[in-house]
């Protein structure tokens, strides 16, 4: 499943998304108001209207609020056919009363735009329109049929029919726009947030290994010393009770199992104890380690240092969880559609380190090339992979986090693209070009070892 089907935050999967208490507060509000209105208008500019019926409107919205906060606890969420009945019925109340206050006449007619904006932002797309179309209706039922608000002195008041038409006119297409708006906004930023959860998790995941590691690579420096102890002292013992068969036999298991635990310890870790040898690593390193899932998948994969004092000059990069992830993601793109090999160049100067990871692919789709790098892209090499349902969000979880590295990074196809050298095919495929100031992630050599340190338990 991907992570747009299935997403936390996916509005069209996910359907409590409401409070009922949020609904109930802005409800509250909106009787606030409108029983401030009334009351304005009624005594204070002396317009004539059936001020009961409109207190009865208001009076039942009240009623609504307080129903459901007895028959419902505070935590009630509601779901996507409950808040769509909820604004419903909002709707359905202010249309009432605007008609008893001269339909459109009345200036709040323009309050029925809320609640198809409300819907907009946290409803399906389906409720949406449901409720569009709703007060679609309701709108034009009030443009020509109403209670007429009449003043002082007992002339109605009403609008011209063409400024009427108008209002109308200006209403539903501003119920259309803030509705489409909101919602384009809405899922943006539902995209967004769900895009950057799964870069926390990818991130997450990340730096658990590496603390894992790190512990087995104490634990393995730890122990070393006991094992071999037990190994030396196994031996001995072997010598000493020669004449003994059935105790050899014990100090050989004892040495045997020793060797075991030794065995077992170095093949689940691969550095010494937690220094800051653990901590960083040469460049080379750092991107074997990225690459090291994909080196195995029948895709030849080249690392080419363009630095001419290679390897002497080579940088000492710092092992964060962000710069391996990322580049691991943009080595997966690159062998998911190379045709046969992949290339990462590396360069270095006294301010600045250069990757690129070059493909003999297909390249980036032409229509979403300067848009690489966004979440949730419906990527159109469906012809060359057809069970690949790439939406840019591996691009993006690699962007993001390298960018918070300090780094830039390109992407581009191999149109003004430096070949790799050697290189003599005609076309290249896909170019991901990463960028950092020196500063930025090279560790000191200096450095000194220093103590083991001790990992965080909660």
């Amino acid at each position: 499943m991907t992570i747009e089907k299935q997403g936390l935050m996916n509005r069209e999967t996910q359907g409590h998304w409401v409070r009922l208490e949020t609904l109930t507060r802005v409800r509250w509000l909106a009787v606030a108001g409108q029983i401030t209105a009334l009351l304005v208008a009624y005594y204070g500019l002396e317009l004539q209207f059936s001020l009961v019926f409109c207190l009865a409107v208001v009076g039942a919205s009240a009623l609504t609020n307080l129903l459901s906060r007895f028959v419902y606890p505070r935590i009630k969420r509601l779901s996507d056919s409950e808040t769509l009945l909820t604004l419903a019925f909002d709707a359905a109340q202010l249309s009432l009363l605007l008609f008893l206050t001269g339909g459109l006449n009345n200036p709040f007619a323009l309050m029925l735009v809320a609640p198809v904006t409300i819907s907009a932002t946290a409803l399906q797309l389906r409720s949406t329109v449901i409720l569009g179309v709703l007060t679609f209706v309701l709108a034009s039922l009030l443009a020509v049929s109403f209670e007429p608000l009449r003043l002082r002195d007992g002339s109605i008041l009403e609008l011209p029919d063409l400024f009427r038409f108008g209002f109308w006119l200006a209403l539903v297409v501003g119920i259309a726009f803030t509705s489409l708006y909101s919602r384009s906004i809405a899922a943006e930023k539902h995209k967004l947030a769900e895009a950057l959860l799964a870069m926390r998790l990818a991130l997450a995941r990340e730096q658990t290994l590496t603390d894992l590691g790190g512990v087995v690579a104490a634990a393995a420096h730890e122990l070393g010393t006991p094992l071999a102890t037990i190994k030396l002292v196994s031996a001995e013992l072997i010598d000493a009770l020669g004449d003994t068969p059935e105790l050899v036999e014990d100090a050989q298991l004892i040495r045997e199992q020793a060797d075991r635990c030794r065995t077992i310890l170095r093949s689940m870790g691969q550095a010494g104890k937690d220094d800051m040898h653990v901590r960083h690593a040469p460049l080379e390193v750092i991107i074997s380690d990225a690459a090291a899932p994909h080196i195995e998948r029948g895709i030849a994969f080249t690392f080419d240092p363009l630095n001419p004092d290679y390897p002497e000059s080579m940088p000492q990069i710092l092992r964060r969880p962000e710069i391996i992830h990322g580049l691991r993601n943009l080595i997966q793109n690159a062998v998911d559609f190379a045709d046969s090999r992949v290339w990462v160049e590396a360069d270095w100067t006294d301010s600045q380190i250069r990757l690129r990871i070059i493909d003999d692919g297909p390249g980036y789709p032409a229509n979403l090339l300067k848009r690489i790098g966004e979440p949730y892209l419906r990527d159109r090499r469906s012809d060359r992979r057809p069970e690949y349902e790439g939406m840019g969000l591996g691009l993006f979880i690699a962007k993001t986090l390298l960018e918070r590295t300090g780094a830039e990074v390109f992407f581009a196809n191999d149109t003004g693209t430096q070949p790799p050298r050697g290189y003599t095919g005609e076309k290249l495929g896909a170019t991901a070009q990463v960028t950092w100031p020196r500063s930025a992630i090279e560790a000191d050599p200096r450095s000194a070892l220093g103590e083991n340190l001790r990992f965080p338990t909660g």
